[in-house]
C-alpha cells in the first residue's frame, strides 16, 4: 500500500502479507491490531542457505508469483513490488520510493496476521527437517 489506509485497516486478515508505506507514522492508530502484527521491514539476511526462499524480480512460472518466503527478505520483496508496480503503472510515488530507497524503507510496516505466522513458520521448520536429512 503506497497510500493511506482507513481506520481498520486488516480487520477479517486471514492471510498474506501487506507492506504499508507511513511516513506519516499513523499505521498503529489506523489497524486492526488485535488481527495482525505491525512490524518494521526487516534487513533480508546475507546467507546462502536461503537463497531458495529469496523473492525473484520476475515470476517463474503462473504458479508461483516468485515472492519466495512471507517471513523473511521483507527488504527484497518489498523493493521488487514497488518495482513491478512501478514498471507496469509509471506511479511518481513508487519512483520517489525507489530514488530515496534507504529513507523510504524505515517507513513500510508489514502487517501480518498473528494466525498466518504459525503455520508459516511451522512449513518452514519442516522444510528445513527435510533438507537436513
Amino acid at each position: 500500500v503506497l497510500g493511506d489506509t482507513g481506520r481498520n485497516f486488516a480487520a477479517g486478515m486471514s492471510g498474506g502479507v501487506a507492506y504499508v508505506y507511513d511516513p506519516k507514522g499513523r499505521f498503529n492508530a489506523l489497524c486492526n491490531l488485535s488481527m495482525v502484527d505491525a512490524d518494521p521491514i526487516q534487513s533480508s539476511p546475507e546467507t546462502a542457505e536461503d537463497d531458495a526462499h529469496r523473492p525473484m524480480e520476475q515470476s517463474p512460472s503462473v504458479e508461483s508469483s516468485g515472492m519466495g518466503n512471507a517471513l523473511s527478505f521483507d527488504a527484497e520483496r518489498l523493493r521488487i513490488l514497488i518495482e513491478r508496480h512501478h514498471r507496469h503503472t509509471g506511479s511518481a510515488r513508487a519512483r520517489h520510493i525507489l530514488d530515496n530507497w534507504e529513507t523510504a524503507l524505515g517507513q513500510f510496516v508489514k502487517g501480518m496476521p498473528k494466525d498466518y505466522r504459525l503455520p508459516l513458520a511451522a512449513e518452514r521448520q519442516a522444510a528445513a527437517a527435510i533438507a537436513a536429512e
